[in-house]
């Protein structure tokens, strides 16, 4: 997760100053640690994942070489690239732990070759220049005042009292283990130093600003007026129908938070999603009764039996809410136990937790549970554990929910005279969707129904499927592969103007 700080220097430049051709980028990495401290730890380590230093500093600097150089091969500038590197105690507990953060130090809008009245990350702006917007300008004092991306990455993480037993593997093989993968980590930061991110509309914590636009001397976001950032052209919103370029404030604070409802339009993204993402799974129902036959979109428990596409789980039942206990959180009486009986129970959330409901359907002879949620958004990931649950349980969403208990209810008339009409469910793919992009085949943003500060909107969606390296969390299977088929970083960027 990215908490970005951004110093803002502005400027209008008077004559245009040619770019040439384009070169592969060249990266530069500034340290600013003391001595002793982060790449000048001399704490002896023996070489770990192909990376050979002997010292912890000499390892730390050997991963930020080898993802500079990845950044590097994919990357064209006529201007160095200067990343400015820290090791620093940043906030933990015994548990959890800021790994890091990293952004875009300098920011600036109307330069040659820019979009005018647009706010641009420097790096990006520099290529686009042809020359350094910031040579000649005096440092602030800080050391790093004139550079184009800050990072900073926690030099206690994994010791005592910071998320202990989880330090940062720097090895460049990928075998990570428990520990925190230190080139993903860094390869995902420094995306966002280049560009990857929404930049300067403001999309924090505090309710009242979120949507507002930086203004043009970068002093404050303000709720009317301000100047876009290059992403807001790209970020379409299916309810309301429009870019973010074209919202106001209030707008965009609404689309912050429309789970599922916020896509990528910029063409390079798009064309990469349909070879990168794959066909979307989804909850197949088979019914008589009219309009209730259909896809929808589930997601998955980390309790009981795996599943998976080809499953078949079978005919449809509703547990009934109970709004004192919460449904399905005691044992099902003798009605309901006869409900679900060898069928797939539909429970909502809520009051207890994801495996209590599933192994009280369990008892009462389910063969399966659909935990709908009671909030907008996706559907949720079913977290808990319990070791005797034996059946699936997957979970949709509070509106695909609703419509699931409709379809039982309707079908009921279209059985026959033994036996009312059931619905008939099984996992499958929709060949017609891509997991993590909207209906169109645009990749989703993510923008989860709460707002989740430093990760909201400038991200891809959790739903991608496979895991992209810049959705808000750092997954076991990402490559350092940023091109389709494999990711869709890059074509991102690309959009922008890499």
């Amino acid at each position: 997760m990215s908490i970005k700080t951004f110093a803002v220097r502005a400027t209008l430049l008077a004559a245009l100053c040619a770019a040439g051709v384009s070169q592969a980028a060249t990266i530069v990495i500034q340290s600013r640690d003391p001595a002793g401290v982060g790449f000048n730890d001399p704490t002896p380590v023996a070489p770990v994942g192909g990376n050979p230093g002997t010292t912890l500093g000499e390892q730390r600097m050997y991963v930020y070489r080898y993802v500079a150089d990845i950044w590097e091969k994919q990357l064209t500038s006529n201007v160095t690239i200067t990343v400015n590197a820290g090791w620093e105690a940043l906030t933990c507990t015994a548990t959890s732990a800021t790994l890091g953060s990293a952004g875009a130090w300098n920011i600036w809008h109307d330069f040659p070759n820019g979009k005018p009245g647009t706010w641009y990350p420097q790096a990006l702006a520099n290529k686009l220049y042809g020359a350094n917007l910031t040579e000649g300008v005096p440092d602030d004092g800080s050391g790093y005042g004139n550079v184009d991306i800050k990072t900073q990455f926690n030099v206690n993480l994994g010791t005592t009292g910071c998320l202990e037993g989880s330090p940062f593997y720097l090895g460049v093989d990928g075998n990570a283990g428990d520990a925190v993968n230190f080139v993903e980590t860094l390869l995902h930061e420094l995306g966002h130093g280049l560009g990857f991110s929404v930049l300067t509309v403001y999309t924090g914590s505090v309710s009242s600003a979120v949507g507002y636009r930086l203004n043009a001397d970068g002093t404050a976001y303000q709720a009317n007026g301000g100047l876009p950032s290059i992403w807001e052209q790209y970020m379409y919103d299916n309810t309301a129908g429009k870019t973010w370029l074209d919202m106001t404030s209030a707008e965009r604070k609404v689309s912050t938070t429309n789970a599922l409802g916020l896509a990528w339009i910029g063409p390079q993204a798009v064309a990469g999603a349909a070879t990168t993402l794959t066909p979307l799974p989804v909850l197949k129902t088979a019914t008589s009764a009219p309009g209730y036959s259909g896809f929808y979109a589930y997601n998955t428990a980390s309790f009981g039996p795996a599943v998976s596409t080809g499953l078949n789980l079978g005919a449809l039942a509703v547990v009934p809410a109970d709004p004192v206990n919460g449904a399905g959180c005691l044992p099902f009486d003798a009605t309901t136990s006869a409900a679900v009986a060898g069928k797939v129970a539909i429970i909502d959330r809520g009051t207890c937790g994801f495996a209590v409901k599933t192994k009280n359907a369990q008892n009462a002879g389910a063969i399966g549970v659909i935990i709908a949620n009671n909030t907008g958004g996706a559907a949720p990931g079913l977290g808990g554990s319990d070791p005797t649950v034996v059946i699936p349980a997957i979970s949709v969403s509070q509106t695909d929910g609703a419509t699931l208990k409709a379809a039982v209810a309707a079908a009921v008339p279209y059985g026959t005279r033994r036996a009312p009409g059931l619905v008939s469910t099984s996992l499958t793919t929709d060949p017609t969707r891509r997991a993590g992009a909207d209906a169109r085949g645009r990749p989703l943003l993510y923008t989860p129904s709460v707002l989740a500060s430093g990760s909201s909107v400038s991200h891809w969606d959790v739903s991608a499927v496979p895991n992209l390296l810049m959705e808000p969390n750092i997954n076991a299977d990402l490559t350092t592969v940023l091109v389709p088929p494999k990711d869709l970083t890059f074509p991102l960027l690309k959009d922008l103007g890499w």
